[in-house]
């Protein structure tokens, strides 16, 4: 599953497992809660040749209509249904072979399928990105990775099953698929392990490598005993002994939140590409990834819990994938609550500014989130519907709120649960109706966006109006009282656009503070949230304006623009007029500097100037639009931005030298706040 990685901007030009999260790993295709689908495949893969040879019998219990699908890339050897040879292909895809097998009233049909291949070279030299976006299986003696999107292995579209997978790889080779290793052995001959996952899963992730494997055990909640294991790379192997201590706090820590662990094993497993992924009983990381210390106290927490939300509960994917928002905020932000209170509001503002950088209409519906796809996706279907989680608890209280979810645990393990299957389980713990909490924050696209138009006291009573737009939302808006005696926070009932409410307060009142630590999932006015870098990486309407006019530096800051912001940059001239859309400038200092002047603009920041080899800020127009400025010494300094600067998107400024990252920042934030005369 996919996971946000705190922290990880500010490793420079790094992987980064993606600017904030990981991505799920099969195709969000979920049907029923049960599964009558079996697989026994035995597979055979020469990591050097990169060849792959195997055989599969499916057995499929259900009377309908069927899709056999297999990779284009592997040719079908021998092929039957219920003893009877299977036709040729008839449909399919760029990618897949395709067979449709009619429907049967007779019984369970058993289909044996022998196939071969040849798999992709693996690419050590992309960057996560290029990583993620490859749905090719690729091998090599450094390491496999078959993901099930591949098509690896003949498999029914669109249903959950069952499997055993037999491996077999050369010796000095280790591999694993999600599930219980039920034997395994290593020889001169070669290395052979079988696995089985005894409960409807989505789809099978193979993965093999040079490894060192270290064990260990614990006890779970109900006294079975857990397998934890680490397949790394022999190069960070003494890394293992701290993986394992970890993997066991978070299985104890998310067994007395949520219930027991629902598996037997859980894997940490090192990759030679700069990727990650999350899969039933194991996580998928980079070798420079797990070297980095606070992976263990962040991500790889993010991981474990993913065995609960999301492979332990699936998504139902048609009507929404709530899991993302779920895991970032019972394990990112509640590793920021344990830091303390201002570590957890500072996540808070990051979701809101990254929010604020959006363009208007440019998000989407909660329920229209299945997985992140660009970063628009990820800040609404993580970030968003973590907040939803916050105000939920805020709501309800948190023993109410953990005891809904340990309700939903119950009820949902290795179902496909929906966002009304969430609602349900928070309704039956408080005894609430909470259709309109739901309703808004789940088909709304956008935020409310709410002002303090007013404020005034008399004598110990404050009046306090409020305005949001239409259509209203019902929110439960936070004030700060701030008097002679001390801060008072109380919550106002905002339904409609316009409201004003009456506090008493006992001591002579001073001012007044909206949403003083941002506790409600708003957009903020433009003096809440100063310019990010994040803008121009998630804003569609942003314009390109490149100031070297040919050459070296000019095709340099256009492979910059394209980076920063994944897709072809909509370039215009420097010296036409700006537009009211917001603008992303790339140039040489002297260029940057010239510029300004022309355009009456302001200078250089003075906490960037002089400093490193190259400056990226931001700067807000007169207008409301942003302008974002990327400054370099010369050629080579501003080629080396390409791969560290878009990890930096919640900065507001960012100094490099080389690649290296030396001094970064936001601008203030300021609240909304009237003071009383």
């Amino acid at each position: 599953m996919s996971l946000p990685i705190p922290g990880l901007h500010t490793i420079g030009g790094l992987t980064c497992l993606l600017l904030m999260a990981l991505v799920v790993t099969v195709t969000p295709a979920m049907a029923s809660a049960t599964t009558a689908v079996e697989y026994d495949i035995a597979v055979r893969i020469d990591p050097i040749a990169r060849r792959i040879e195997g055989r599969s019998v499916i057995t499929a219990g259900t009377p309908g209509e069927l899709m056999l699908v297999l990779g284009r890339r592997f040719e079908v050897t021998y092929a039957l249904i219920n003893g009877v040879p299977l036709a040729a292909a008839t449909a399919g895809t760029a990618n897949m072979h395709a067979w449709r097998i009619p429907r049967s009233q007779r019984g369970p049909r058993r289909i044996e399928i022998h196939w071969r291949g040849e798999l992709a070279p693996l690419d050590t030299s992309l960057d996560h990105r290029q990583t993620l976006g490859r749905i090719e299986p690729a091998s090599s003696a450094a390491g496999t990775f078959l993901p099930d999107s591949s098509g690896w292995y003949p498999q029914i579209a669109g249903t959950l099953a069952r499997y055993r997978v037999s491996l077999e790889l050369p010796s000095g080779q280790r591999g694993l698929v999600a599930g219980r290793l039920v034997e395994e052995s290593d020889t001169a001959e070669g290395y052979r392990a079988r696995f089985e996952f005894p409960f409807p899963s989505e789809g099978i992730d193979l993965m093999a490598g040079p490894y060192t494997v270290e064990t260990g055990t614990m006890r779970g909640a109900g006294g079975r005993p857990i397998q934890l294991r680490t397949y790394f790379h022999p190069q960070i192997a003494d890394l293992a002994s701290k993986y394992l201590d970890e993997v066991k706090g978070y299985i104890e820590f998310y067994e007395t939140w949520i219930g027991e662990y629902p598996f037997t094993e859980f894997s940490v497993v090192s990759s030679p590409t700069p990727t990650g992924f999350g899969m039933p009983t194991l996580t998928y990381l980079g070798i420079e990834v797990l070297r980095l210390p606070f992976i263990r106290a962040t991500s790889l927490g993010h991981e474990v819990l993913h065995n609960w939300w999301g492979n332990g509960v699936y998504p139902d994917y048609a009507h929404g994938n709530w899991s993302e928002g779920l895991t970032t905020f019972m394990a990112d932000y509640a590793y920021k609550e344990r830091e303390g209170p201002e570590a957890a509001r500072e996540m808070r503002l990051g979701w809101l500014r990254d929010f604020a950088a959006l363009a208007p209409g440019q998000d989407a519906p909660l329920t229209a989130f299945t997985s992140r796809t660009h970063g628009a996706s990820q800040i609404v279907g993580y970030n968003k519907a973590a907040m939803m989680f916050l105000m939920l608890r805020d709501l309800l209280g948190r023993e109410t709120f953990d005891r809904a979810l340990q309700l939903f645990w119950r009820e949902q393990r290795f179902r496909a649960a929906s966002w009304a299957d969430l609602q349900r389980a928070f309704e039956t713990a408080s005894g609430q109706n909470l259709r309109v909490f739901f309703e808004q924050w789940l088909t709304r696209p956008g935020a409310p966006a709410v002002r303090m138009a007013e404020a005034a006291r008399s004598g110990y009573r404050v009046t306090v109006t409020l305005e949001q737009q239409a259509p209203a939302y019902r929110l439960r808006v936070p004030v700060a009282l701030r008097t002679e005696g001390g801060e008072e926070i109380r919550i106002l009932d905002l339904e409609r656009g316009r409201q004003t409410f009456t506090l008493e307060v006992r001591t002579r009142p001073l001012e007044v503070v909206l949403d003083p630590d941002l506790r409600l999932f708003r957009r903020l006015l433009p003096d809440e949230a100063p310019p990010i870098l994040r803008q121009v990486m998630v804003d569609r309407t942003v314009v390109t304006i490149l100031l070297p006019e040919s050459g070296e530096a000019h095709a340099a800051a256009e492979v910059l623009a394209t980076k920063l912001q994944n897709r072809a940059p909509r370039i215009i001239s420097p010296t036409n007029t700006l537009p009211a859309a917001s603008a992303l400038v790339i140039g040489l200092h002297e260029q940057i500097d010239a510029w300004l002047v022309r355009r009456q603009l302001p200078a250089r920041p003075e906490i960037v100037q002089g400093k490193g080899s190259a400056q990226a800020w931001t700067a807000s127009r007169s207008d409301g639009a942003t302008l974002t400025f990327v400054s370099a010494r010369d050629v080579a300094a501003l080629s080396a931005l390409v791969r560290p600067l878009p990890h930096y998107g919640r900065q507001s400024y960012v100094v490099f030298d080389g690649a290296k990252m030396i001094e970064r920042g936001t601008w203030p934030a300021r609240v909304q706040m009237i003071r009383l005369d």
